[in-house]
């Protein structure tokens, strides 16, 4: 499918912001919505409505039948062995979050490492701090290259017989590398620890086989692969998630409640605690119908042609800074930037101006700031819906930024 033809799909892109078309260039940090995603949320409301597993009526078992049905794809789609494995949370924070808290209070003690880099973004960082101060352990970074790629002989240092947790993104929200997840997790389970993967901007873009990479843990965000807000997966391996306690209560993950002393709900129902993200589950299944249609191989083919041809065209734009390897495919279509002089907040507005949306800031990710010695920077993030003619317009629009801010000052 060509990608002119799947920008069709997608309704919002069919706008003028600012008196000029739409050029969005904003897919790191939240995808845009195919139509047959839109009207798979509009068919859960419109026609069957309801909670899911509690009632045995006629829309309770449609909406369970969604729901669950949503699972095995998402199962099918990064190659879990068993949908017991798939846990849907609200995001690829809570996925994460749900590792340090359950898991890694279990088995992180006082002297112990937790391993993660400097890329990370502050989801993938925060908990693990977190852990760290509550159990005495280590924190530990892997070293970058300077291309801002992760430095595997320094990977083999850092990791030791005292680290418990390996925990990295699949793909950096800033630099776009593609990180050697297998390797590492091979490194991680000779020394005993656990693989985590932040899969966040790896799942939207390739072909994800959790079990071909041997991670324990990989977490995903649906907003970014053309699914609605609010919906997200944890994948575990079974003999962790089994062994692992829930850390919400409440209805639905129980068993049996007596007065003082309940037991839980076999996998994956006891990590689910309430009433789950129905609608968006619904959604998440939608979207992987869709991306596997155009198939991941395809959709990574396309995103290093734009990087390539992106990378081209902007590298002859004088005193502007690429950060992270310049070659299209050691990464995804995710390019960072800064130009000399100018705030990349003030490249962003200028961009807006011309109906081009990119991302400016530190991107969650301030460590990684500090180690490419820069406050901010702007992203340009490219998807299944952008064109070479998008990138055109994009450095139209960063030639007319130089231009105005020369001028002016």
């Amino acid at each position: 499918m060509k990608a002119s033809d799947v920008r069709k799909q997608f309704p919002i892109l069919d706008q003028e912001v600012n008196g000029h078309p739409l050029v969005y260039l904003d897919s790191a940090a939240t995808s845009q919505k195919p139509v047959q995603v839109i009207e798979a949320l509009s068919d859960y409301y419109r026609g069957y409505n309801s909670n899911v597993h509690r009632g045995v009526h006629t829309l309770g078992t449609r909406a369970t039948d969604k729901y669950e049905g949503a699972r095995e794809k998402v199962r099918r789609f990064i190659n879990a062995s068993s949908t017991e494995e798939v846990i849907f949370t609200r995001g690829t924070t809570t996925a994460i979050n749900t590792v340090a808290v359950s898991y890694g209070r279990a088995n992180v003690d006082q002297g112990d490492e937790i391993v993660i880099t400097y890329m990370e973004h502050h989801s993938n960082i925060i908990p693990w701090q977190q852990l760290a101060k509550e159990k005495g352990a280590q924190l530990k970074f892997i070293p970058l290259r300077e291309d801002g790629s992760i430095n595997m002989d320094e990977a083999k240092n850092t990791i030791t017989d005292k680290t418990k947790i390996v925990s990295t993104s699949h793909v950096s929200n800033v630099l776009g590398v593609i990180n050697p997840i297998k390797e590492l997790a091979a490194i991680a389970h000779s020394h005993g620890a656990v693989m985590v993967v932040d899969g966040a901007q790896g799942a939207p873009h390739m072909k994800v086989d959790v079990r071909d990479l041997d991670c324990d843990f990989y977490s995903l965000s649906g907003h970014k692969m053309c699914a609605p807000t609010g919906i997200g997966v944890l994948y575990g391996k079974k003999e962790h998630l089994e062994k692992m306690e829930p850390i919400e209560f409440g209805g639905e993950m129980i068993d049996f409640v007596g007065l003082y002393e309940s037991t839980w709900k076999e996998l994956p129902w006891k990590f689910e605690a309430g009433t789950p993200i129905i609608a968006g589950a619904i959604g998440l299944g939608a979207a992987i119908d869709f991306l596997s249609e155009i198939g991941s191989e395809a959709i990574l083919e396309h995103e290093h042609r734009l990087a390539a041809y992106a990378l081209e065209r902007m590298s002859e734009i004088e005193n502007l800074t690429i950060y992270g390897p310049l070659e299209a495919s050691k990464r995804v279509g995710v390019i960072t930037f800064n130009i000399e002089d100018v705030h990349p907040h003030d490249v962003a507005t200028v961009l807006d101006a011309e109906g081009i949306a990119v991302r400016a800031g530190h991107h969650c990710a301030q460590p990684l700031m500090k180690w490419l010695d820069v406050s901010a920077t702007a992203r340009a993030s490219f998807y299944i819906y952008n064109t070479e003619q998008d990138i055109d317009r994009l450095v139209e629009g960063l030639v007319k930024t130089k231009e105005y801010f020369t001028n002016v000052f």
